[in-house]
């Protein structure tokens, strides 16, 4: 597994995100939304895994103002241009990703994962 946790220092679900990999002694890239900000294309491919819409923070105060762009492109360069509309954590693995605290489906990523090291070692259980 590659993990990325995009966060918010102050964020507690990222908090709570950070503590999953580390309970689980999964290595995961911690980056710091407000300081470092996601790239036009890590933001694209979170969208494409997630739908544009489930990345905006609805408790944002700007955010009710991204519905009325009607293209996904100009919602995608606000975004870009102001990173608290982003709804944390945003977790990377590879082309999947979630938004939000999603323990449910980084548990399947692990399985996943053992999954495949299992039959890299011809065991299966």
């Amino acid at each position: 597994m590659n993990i990325q946790i995009f966060g918010k220092s102050k964020c507690f679900d990222t908090k709570k995100a950070q503590r999953y990999f580390k309970e689980r002694r999964i290595p995961f890239q911690n980056i710091d939304l407000l300081d470092k900000g996601m790239s036009r294309g890590e933001l694209k491919s979170v969208a494409a895994a997630v739908g544009l819409d489930a990345l905006i923070d609805p408790k944002h105060p700007d955010a009710a103002l991204l519905q009325y762009l009607a293209y996904d492109e100009d919602k995608l360069e606000k975004l870009l241009e102001n990173p608290r509309l982003l709804k944390t954590p945003i977790v990377r693995n590879g082309r999947k990703a979630t938004v939000g605290d999603r323990p449910e489906v980084w548990r399947e990523w692990e399985k996943g994962k053992r999954f495949c090291a299992c039959l890299f070692h011809g065991k299966t259980h």
